[in-house]
This record gives C-alpha cells, structure tokens and sequence, in this order.
C-alpha cells in the first residue's frame, strides 16, 4: 500500500472535538457577517478588522496593525489602500518619526464599526436569549472563557502539552 492510499489513522476524541470546533466557528463568523450587514459594506473582512482596529486605537502605524492583526505589512498595505479610497481612513505624518505614517478613522468609520458591531451583538442577544436554557450566564460564560483561553495559548513555549483526562491518546 503507497504512503497516498493508506486510509486516513482515526482521529481522537480531541481531533474530532478540535474540527468541530473549527466548523462552528466558521459556521458563526458567517452568520454575524450576514447578520451585521458586513456584506453590504463592500469590504472584506479583513478591511473591516482593519478598519475596527483604527476606530478602536487610532492614530496608530502600519506596522502596528500588522503586529496586532498577525498579518504582513503587506496585507496591512492592501487593507489600508482600500480603506484610504473609501474615504474611511487618512494618514499623518509621525510627529516623533516623520518617515512613518499614523492611520485615523474618518467619523464615518467610526459610525460604520458601530452599526455593525451593534448588529452583531443584537442577533447574539437574541441567539442567546432563544436557545440558552434558564441561567445563560453560566454556560455562555464557560465557553467564552474557553475560547478567550484558545485564542492566547502560546504552543511555542516547547512544554509538555496538557492532556485532557478524556483522550489518552495525546
């Protein structure tokens, strides 16, 4: 039997929960651009991560939003070039270093940020309120802490990764 044909090792329990996982949050990250009216914008998500992070920490570098996006400078560059033609966003000269530029939002922008995130928290609170049982504070509260946790866990660190008790696999 060649290396392709071997038939696919099984996954484990925590292969299987990690790719589920994944699909709800993709199935979700969909829903809220839908819901938002983040299609209706005509930027990509990119752009209005972008776009979010000027409203929110502006005047800021280019090189700043890559750094706190985890993008190129390049794909920062892109962002901003279609944001600057939209009229959303506008550099200045660095008043400590005039080789650099710093990025603020337009008013419009701003505005535009809030109404999509005030859409998107709308149709969470409604999700939450239809399917959560009595007391949603404590499950919502569980997951968000397990997702804030995924999405900090430094992996480079070289220790021992921890075992979950269910799959002793890992």
């Amino acid at each position: 039997m060649t290396e392709k044909s071997r038939p696919a090792p099984h996954p484990t329990p925590t292969a299987r929960t990690a790719e589920r996982l994944g699909d709800a949050m993709m199935r979700l990250k969909a829903r809220l651009r839908t819901e938002s009216g983040l299609h209706t914008t005509g930027l990509s998500s990119t752009q209005l991560a972008v776009l979010a992070r000027v409203v929110r920490e502006g005047p800021v570098t280019a090189a700043r939003l890559a750094q706190t996006e985890h993008v190129s400078a390049q794909a920062i560059a892109q962002s901003l070039a279609v944001l600057k033609a939209a009229g959303l966003v506008h550099s200045t000269p660095d008043p400590g270093d005039g080789r650099k530029k710093l990025m603020s939002a337009d008013p419009a922008a701003a505005r535009l940020i809030e109404r999509l995130l005030d859409g998107r928290a709308a149709f969470l609170t409604r999700a939450i309120d239809r399917i959560v049982a009595e007391d949603p504070g404590a499950d919502v509260e569980a997951a968000i802490g397990l997702l804030e946790r995924l999405a900090a866990v430094d992996l480079t660190d070289g220790g021992p990764e921890k075992r979950h008790p269910r799959d002793p696999a890992r």
